[in-house]
């Protein structure tokens, strides 16, 4: 199977589309927000990109768990990408709408690399980087036939548990960063607003703020070295619902580091099971 590079610029995908060359390849709004104020799949059906189809985050995940955005199984998984025309053989592409460049794009990236599909990648700079180069929008809907998709984990290792998370409290194997802004990492209201032992980096700062686009994987590194973050050490990244600790995990990846892992129930599921009566999964994503 082919391994796509982590990150696509916005020309390379114009070039593709303009020039008809989209064979095997699909591009998903992957948009998801955490503010009720704001409607994904309506956005999406309002203007798009020409071809993309919409990978709704909330639908394709546990829905039988209390807690969001949830890993499903595999077969529920690959029953979903396939029905977006998606196959072992095709080329994905995510994006989302964000206006910091990528937010949500990163945990549908990681999905398909979790569940045995690394011919996958992130739009570099998202909807946002997508309109200010310049390039056209639609609101025609995209029809695709369905697709046979063969879903595999090979390594459940990678999806921390609550447990783990508990156990790593007390012995400090792996390293722990937390996507959220630091207003939610250290809250004023709750003095124990983070998992013991993590380390705050705000999924926004692996982007340039004027581009929106990923940082160097020079500078990438850096700001790992400033945080503590050594990239030879097991490390696993978490955040409020396990969607921008797939940014970090991104990040990780295109500085060479391939074995970074998540905390699927991230702070949501921590805070509430760690004080099941005081517990509220305070802060954003």
């Amino acid at each position: 199977m082919n391994r796509a590079s982590s990150l696509v610029n916005v020309r390379w995908l114009a070039d593709k589309i303009v020039s008809g060359t989209t064979k095997n390849l699909r591009v998903l709004d992957s948009s998801r927000y955490s503010s009720e104020t704001r409607d994904a799949l309506a956005e999406y059906k309002k203007e798009h990109i020409r071809g993309a189809l919409f990978f709704d985050i909330g639908a394709c995940s546990d829905v039988t768990s209390p807690y969001s955005n949830m890993l499903p199984n595999a077969q529920f998984f690959a029953d979903y990408v396939g029905n977006l025309g998606i196959s072992n053989d095709t080329h994905v592409v995510t994006y989302d709408t964000h206006e910091c460049g990528i937010f949500s794009a990163a945990r549908a990236w990681w999905m398909f690399q979790h569940f045995g599909h690394p011919n996958v990648s992130v739009l570099n700079g998202g909807l946002q980087r997508w309109i200010k180069e310049g390039y056209p929008l639609t609101d025609e809907p995209t029809v695709v036939e369905p697709e046979k998709f063969q879903a595999s984990v090979s390594n459940m290792s990678e999806v921390k548990t609550f447990e783990d998370i508990v156990q790593n409290i007390k012995d400090g194997r792996f390293q722990m960063m937390d996507a959220r802004s630091p207003t939610a990492f250290e809250s004023e209201e709750d003095p124990k607003s983070h998992i013991p032992r993590s380390i705050n980096i705000h999924f926004q700062n692996i982007m340039d703020a004027e581009t929106g686009e990923v940082k160097s994987t020079e500078l990438l590194k850096k700001l790992f070295q400033e945080k503590n973050i050594q990239l030879d050490r097991p490390l696993t990244a978490v955040c409020n619902t396990g969607v921008t600790a797939c940014c970090l995990l991104l990040a990780a990846k295109l500085c060479g580091k391939d074995d970074a892992c998540l905390y699927d129930g991230s702070w949501s599921e921590y805070s509430k099971r760690i004080n099941p009566v005081g517990g509220n999964g305070r802060g954003k994503a």
